[in-house]
């Protein structure tokens, strides 16, 4: 069965999709952090980041569904990922990733992405977005892991930039 998709050739549509914002970033038709480029491959500081460092792995091909990745870009991918990975535990020394790739289902963009979350350090002291409410009132502190992640989520906003572009020397460093 695999051996049958070695080789294919890509459809066309799967090429290239002007409207897309991940191919418009790719075409420098839109700003983004780059972390990571080859000829098949970029990584990015995600807009709405989780947590610092979320980053985006992207095939420079525009494939909407994993499940139809040819095998030569599934594996630039996946070297991609991994790579990124490490040079983002080594910036933020903090080994704990998630690595997560959606297919339709909370696909906010439909062309194939990686992302790459820094795990929160549970049961830290140290401040952070996470610990304070638009209002800048003072939140408890989390007393389990689901009430952790409602509280990541509420706290999401943009990628500051500058924040972004000091973040981005530190794991460019790594690779």
């Amino acid at each position: 069965m695999i051996d049958a998709h070695v080789g294919r050739k890509l459809q066309q549509d799967w090429k290239d999709d002007s409207r897309c914002t991940f191919c418009r970033i790719i075409a420098n038709e839109l700003p983004a952090t780059r972390l990571y480029e080859n000829d098949k491959v970029i990584a990015i500081l995600d807009i709405l980041p989780l947590r610092a460092g979320h980053t985006l792995v992207i095939p420079k091909t525009h494939i909407s569904r994993v499940s139809e990745l040819p095998a030569e870009i599934a594996a630039a991918v996946g070297e991609a990922v991994s790579k990124v990975a490490h040079s983002l535990t080594e910036a933020l020394e903090n080994t704990a990733l998630n690595i997560v790739c959606n297919q339709e289902y909370a696909q906010s963009v439909p062309h194939v992405h990686y992302h790459i979350i820094p795990a929160p350090t549970f049961g830290s002291s140290s401040p952070s977005k996470l610990n304070q409410t638009k209002s800048s009132n003072v939140r408890k502190s989390p007393t389990s892991r689901r009430e952790l992640h409602q509280q990541e989520y509420e706290a999401r906003s943009e990628l500051d930039e500058h924040e972004g572009s000091a973040l981005a020397v530190r794991i460019r460093a790594r690779l």
